[in-house]
């Protein structure tokens, strides 16, 4: 042996002689290394065994400095490694006195009665004195040794029984009982050591001191082993032969049964299972409300736990009054004194009386006594080896080796979801079960499918609002109780009378968690309600002026989330609370215009990154944060026009890439009403890219055309680089080709001196060429300028400019009786839309894609690109795509001879058409569809009114021209005589 820890730690060298090992940090040091020798220990385990909760400023120096003094008092015994990880002793376990012991004793289980007592006499033979004598800051693993050399003392003394030695155990037995008055096993075996000695009068007033002791102390009964010892010798039954014994009795199980059913929770349920089976202490943490004390109720039910409520005892109460309640929950009597007369305080009285009892505690709202809470836990935990503890609190407990389950939301279904998959929803499941229960006639159907899922969406899934909410279904209908949730404290303020008040209603549950924050905290977290959406530690710091250690205080204590990417989210009910607050301090408007204002230069960050390799981890980063800078937008348009303005300027590229325009087409056209004709000078850029969203939204704007000219000219008139450079490809959509489309060389000229220097300005222009000799019909000019764009776009790795030019070059090869080719570049089209993740433009590409399939006469295919172009642009709003879609089913319903269903899908494209000059290719479409299909019909006029009416809508449209051709010889067609 060459290391002890089984009394005081010791070390000996090769000769056995003792080696001084140095001071008590270093032994300390040396006993946590021996207690897991041959594998590293983390630095911060160290540190926390060394030091406790207070250790001192640079503690990993300190640490580094006793780890050196025990390299020198050990050298030439045993090397301390060191790793990133932490410190190893490179020591064999069997080495270390108290290993040995613990495979001596383990080698002794299932052994026949001599060979065990022969091992455990060589275990307990190792043992010094009490383990780890002069280590205090080891006191919970010297415990646990302690408990395990009792245990291997009852062991050996049962099988020196099964060998017959019953006289010679009465006085080691009679110490062992003596030492620990409360533990039951010592007892029953001095009980049989009596009675086989023949001294029956001794073991029967022992098993009564014993009732008495177990009842003045515990407030329990004997346990089933001394029970049956006794009744065995009141029967004069032989002494039994003594195998290995039970372990001690686990603590009785109460916790309290539920009135409702245990809904959604099934993954969580059998996570913490699963945590308590590998850890002592597990905490269930969330917001008020989320459900931990249900959870923990359920958990703890299935693994026979007690269930202590700290909700009564004050935020100021110390340990011990949380122990008077933990015994209060389990039946203990609060008076009582050992053999001995020392009487024991309420914390000492759970320790004595936990002992080594297998036990489970649950310990219910921890959050407002955390500062007694998780001593008391960690004190327990130390002394008892037996317990387990599985707390709740909106705050981790901060144990080392606790492990942490936080309880989120119930999972909310998707809007589009349908009602089967609805009603499986944990958070639908929950609202629909409480419901009934409130209305006994509820049933879950479609017609109120929308506003559950609203409500539960609004209500973040939290079970506690949820089932508020359903509980309103006694005198409110689903659609009422959706519509009241603007004020959800007033709606939600009636729940369940026997629950403590800060669970009856949705504001006081909120307000137990505000009450325990400090002023810091609080300033924070109501400033933090000016954001939508969720934020980033950086925004919140520049807007709300809160360092990040508070917002991880306030993370840690959930009132607000972590998600998986490193935002922040705080849920709607506390943002609602917290923005009550923000108001009644009077800092509203000062934190509106600096979110703002923050969002402006955020957004200006982006920009140019939009028009680089870089654009689609921009995008997803504008995405992250698109409510946050709609939420700037809208304050501005009714607080500071001019900033308004600066971010529709900003923000129109974005837009433009991602397919959401009608948020900028509204706020556009607000701004230009509020400005009329006269824009200030410095926002004259921003001003036309108004007029373009608004000519690109869907909306009816009377005024558009006089817009329109207005932003022409302003737009003419700028002769410096444009701040937004994707406005010139938003201006060509928005009014059209310039009327002398002709002179390209003379249009390329004027636009010259907007776009300098970057490559991909270079890329545009040539674009825009190309797509000016398209409209001039000369595919020998076009396509070197669409391949020159091509190929700028591609190096500098900008995914939109490549999918409009590949679309050009489509159209190209369209044009030229190419479908093949076409058809070839719309795919590759499509595979980069769908990096950029626009849905409008992908939405455009797949119907596109389907025209070209119609031609090639694969008719399934273009039929399952058109319905999935369908689907993408009702999402996204993109009536432009939507009206071609039901002119290219029309074409396919015509082309199966499905006539009726043709001229429906015709007439809708015609119906739906938008008012846009770039609409009149489509609207030309759906005139000759319905020309083919009165032709078909053999209805001559009304196909020559179609088709005169198709050629007049498309003669100005500058991609008309193979429309026009088929018009035109429709018209001869049908004037010829039959």
């Amino acid at each position: 042996m060459r290391f002890g820890i089984l009394g005081a730690v010791q070390v000996w060298d090769d000769q056995g002689t003792p080696v001084s090992v140095g001071g008590p940090r270093v032994r300390a040091l040396l006993a946590l290394l021996l207690l897991n020798a041959g594998r590293v220990v983390p630095s911060e385990s160290l540190i926390d065994g060394l030091y406790g909760d207070e250790p001192p400023a640079g503690a990993g120096n300190a640490l580094q400095s006793q780890v050196s003094r025990l390299r020198r008092a050990l050298k030439g015994i045993a090397e301390v490694e060191s790793s990133a990880a932490g410190y190893r002793l490179a020591a064999d376990p069997q080495d270390v006195d108290a290993h040995r012991f613990q495979r001596l004793a383990d080698e002794a289980s299932g052994r026949g009665a001599a060979e065990r007592a022969a091992l455990l006499d060589e275990a307990l033979g190792l043992w010094r004195g009490p383990a780890l004598a002069d280590v205090p800051e080891a006191r919970g693993q010297a415990v646990r040794f302690e408990e395990a050399r009792v245990t291997a003392l009852e062991d050996r003394a049962a099988a020196r029984l099964e060998l017959g030695g019953h006289r010679e155990l009465v006085a080691p037995l009679r110490e062992l009982a003596e030492a620990h008055p409360l533990r039951e096993r010592p007892r029953a075996l001095l009980m049989r050591a009596l009675y086989g000695s023949g001294r029956q009068g001794e073991a029967l007033e022992l098993y009564e001191r014993t009732r008495r002791i177990l009842a003045d102390e515990l407030g329990a009964d004997p346990s089933t082993e001394l029970s049956d010892v006794h009744l065995a010798i009141l029967r004069g039954e032989p002494e039994p032969a003594a195998g290995p014994e039970p372990g001690p009795e686990p603590v009785r199980s109460r916790v309290p049964a539920q009135f409702t059913s245990f809904v959604g929770r099934d993954d969580d349920l059998a996570r913490v299972g699963s945590l308590l089976r590998d850890a002592r202490l597990v905490t269930l943490t969330g917001p008020g409300g989320a459900g931990k004390t249900r959870l923990a109720i359920e958990a703890g039910a299935r693994a026979g736990g007690t269930f202590v409520d700290f909700a009564a005892v004050s935020s100021g109460e110390g340990q011990t009054a949380l122990a008077r309640t933990v015994m209060g929950a389990l039946g203990l009597r609060e008076a009582g004194v050992l053999p001995s007369g020392e009487r024991l305080g309420p914390v000492e009285r759970l320790e004595t009386a936990l002992g080594d009892r297998p036990a489970l505690l649950i310990l219910d709202n921890c959050e407002h006594v955390i500062g007694s809470a998780a001593p008391l836990a960690r004190r327990l935990l130390a002394a008892c080896p037996g317990l387990r503890v599985l707390a709740t609190s909106r705050e981790a407990l901060g144990i080392t080796g606790e492990a942490l389950w936080p309880v989120r939301q119930l999972a909310v279904p998707d809007a589009r979801a349908t009602l089967t998959e609805a009603a499986a929803a944990p958070a639908v499941r929950l609202f629909a079960d409480r419901a009934s229960a409130a209305s006994p006639g509820f049933r879950l159907t479609a017609a109120d499918l929308e506003d559950v899922i609203g409500i539960c969406e609004a209500l973040d899934g939290q079970p506690l609002a949820i089932e508020l909410a359903a509980a309103r279904l006694r005198a409110l209908t689903v659609k009422e109780v959706a519509d009241r949730l603007g004020d959800r404290f007033r709606l939600l303020s009636r729940g369940d009378r026997t629950q403590s008040p800060r669970h009856r209603t949705l504001r006081a549950v909120v307000e137990w968690s505000w009450d325990l924050l400090g002023p810091e905290e609080q300033r924070l977290a109501r400033r933090l309600s000016v954001f939508t959406g969720g934020f980033t530690a950086r925004a919140a710091r520049e807007v709300c002026g809160g360092d990040e250690d508070l917002l991880l205080d306030l993370a840690d204590r959930s009132l607000v989330q972590r998600t998986p990417s490193g935002r922040y989210r705080m849920l709607q009910t506390i943002y609602a609370y917290c923005a009550e607050q923000l108001e009644e301090a009077g800092e509203e408007r000062e934190l509106r215009r600096a979110h703002a204002e923050y969002f402006l230069t955020f957004a200006r960050e982006a920009d140019p990154h939009l028009r680089s390799a870089e654009q689609v981890a921009w995008l997803e980063r504008l995405d992250a944060d698109q409510e946050n800078l709609h939420a700037a937008l809208r304050w501005a348009l009714d607080a500071d026009t001019a900033l308004a303005l600066r971010l529709v300027g900003v923000l129109a590229s974005y837009w433009w890439l991602r397919g959401i325009r009608s948020e900028g087409s509204e706020a556009g056209l607000r701004l230009l009403r509020t400005f009329g004709d006269a824009p200030p000078p410095e926002f004259d850029e921003e001003y036309v890219v108004s007029v373009a969203l608004v000519s690109l939204g869907n909306q009816e704007v009377p005024e558009l055309p006089s817009l329109v000219a207005r932003g022409e000219d302003l737009l003419n008139r700028i002769d410096r680089p444009l701040r937004q450079p994707y406005l010139l490809a938003m201006w060509a959509l928005a009014a059209g080709p310039p009327k002398d489309s002709d002179d390209v060389d003379r249009i390329l000229s004027e636009r010259d001196p907007q776009f300098t220097g970057h490559p991909w300005n270079q890329a545009l222009v040539e674009m825009g060429a190309g797509y000016l000799y398209l409209f001039r019909g000369r595919p020998d000019l076009t396509e070197p300028y669409l391949d020159r764009a091509l190929a700028g776009f591609r190096a500098v790795g900008e995914r939109w400019g490549m999918t409009q030019t590949l679309d050009a070059l489509s159209t190209t090869a369209e044009q030229a009786g190419d479908a093949p080719r076409a058809l070839a570049l719309l795919d590759e089209a499509l595979v980069l839309v769908h990096e950029l993740g626009s849905l409008a433009d992908t939405a455009d590409i797949l119907q596109r894609r389907g025209d070209v399939l119609t031609t090639l006469g694969r008719l399934d295919e273009a039929r399952a690109s058109h319905l999935s172009a369908r689907d993408l642009a009702r999402r996204v709003g993109a009536q432009n795509t939507l009206v071609a879609v039901h002119c290219g089913l029309g074409d396919l319903s015509r082309l199966e001879d499905d006539l009726d269903t043709a001229t429906a899908l015709y007439e809708r494209a015609l119906a739906e058409c938008p008012p846009r000059w770039y609409a009149s290719e489509i609207r030309a479409r759906g005139l000759l569809g319905l020309a083919h299909v009165a032709l078909a019909r053999n209805d001559r006029p009304t196909a020559r009114t179609h088709a005169a009416r198709a050629a007049e809508a498309v003669r100005d449209h500058p991609l008309g021209r193979l429309l026009s051709q088929e018009a035109e010889t429709l018209l001869t067609t049908l004037t010829d005589p039959v």
